[in-house]
């Protein structure tokens, strides 16, 4: 694929986000369905309350026409683009039935978190047996050590890996235009390393993300006009953690995600020392409420987490590439 296709598959998905996410977002203000805020969230963002979600339906959208009729046209719609796609939808749909249950019915708690993870470990077998079927190695790679053959204990990794990535960008989902903005760096990276592997396939899915989210990010930035719900962060974590492993270098994404990582991790010891000794180690969790308490403006959370990101990615693929 040459750079003028890259551009148009950036400005596809982009162009179909711009042009539609007003309309969706005078949809949603016209039925008055917005977002429930949590109430042991900060006080300050009960104002964002009645705010549309479910903006993520929109980008979905925009990412799967994108990537099928570009994919059509430079021949690169192959089993691995379809699983993506598969993971992207499957996710996100169950992103969209825990929003559904919270604007229909007036509450802030969806789906019960059995029901979930059920359905998260449902497309990561489906996804595992379309990676078999490929004939994709069996293992994890691990960096300096060459690979680990893994065997059937890779559809376990695989089945981790997707579950805790999804809920690890939803964790990170609690600030204006946090997560669109280090899922554009995280797709960004796995773009140029899919691009130096020569499969095409995957860096047109990720490049799709790229421009969709950009031109979600528009209407999500603070003041956030829209959020982008589960059904986006969802899709997006489990989309992020399915292309790590189809480039192989699955482990990278602890550092091209990092921001995800440290935002689980910091709601991972806030329960464990809570449980166990009574005290919390941050003011509130995950950590960029942390650093709300402390004062910290959201644009200035932001940009330091994405600037974090950014460094970590870059890091990350220059060991790659």
């Amino acid at each position: 694929m040459s750079l003028i296709e890259w551009v148009a598959t950036l400005f596809s998905g982009f162009i179909i986000v711009f042009a539609l996410m007003p309309s969706l977002i005078r949809y949603f203000r016209a039925r008055k369905e917005g977002q429930m805020i949590r109430e042991v969230g900060p006080k300050w963002h009960e104002k964002k309350s009645g705010t549309p979600t479910m903006g993520g339906l929109l980008f979905i959208i925009a990412i799967l026409i994108t990537t099928i009729w570009v994919g059509f046209w430079q021949g690169q719609l192959r089993a691995t683009t379809w699983i993506l796609m598969f993971i992207l939808v499957l996710y996100g749909a169950l992103g969209f039935w825990d929003d559904s249950i919270k604007l229909w019915r007036k509450q802030n708690e969806g789906l019960k978190a059995w029901q979930k993870m059920l359905g998260q470990i449902v497309g990561a077998v489906v996804f595992t047996l379309v990676y078999q079927h490929e004939q994709l190695p069996m293992g994890l790679h691990l960096p300096g050590l060459g690979d680990w053959s893994m065997g059937l204990w890779y559809i376990l990794f695989v089945i981790i890996w997707l579950v805790g990535f999804s809920n690890a960008v939803n964790l990170t989902d609690g600030l204006d235009g946090l997560v669109a903005g280090q899922a554009t760096i995280a797709f960004g990276a796995y773009a140029i390393i899919a691009i130096h592997q020569h499969q095409f396939d995957v860096a047109l899915f990720c490049v799709a993300v790229v421009g969709s989210l950009l031109g979600f990010f528009i209407f999500n930035h603070k003041p956030a006009k829209i959020f982008m719900g589960d059904m986006g962060s969802l899709a997006l974590g489990g989309a992020l953690a399915a292309v790590s492993i189809l480039v192989h270098h699955e482990l990278s994404l602890l550092i091209i995600g990092i921001i995800f990582v440290i935002e689980t991790a910091s709601v991972i010891l806030q329960v464990g020392s809570f449980k166990l000794t009574g005290k919390r180690i941050f003011l509130m969790s995950p950590i960029h409420h942390h650093f709300e308490m402390k004062g910290w403006s959201e644009w200035k959370i932001d940009i330091v987490f994405w600037s974090v990101g950014l460094v970590a990615a870059a890091i990350s693929v220059a060991t790659i590439i």
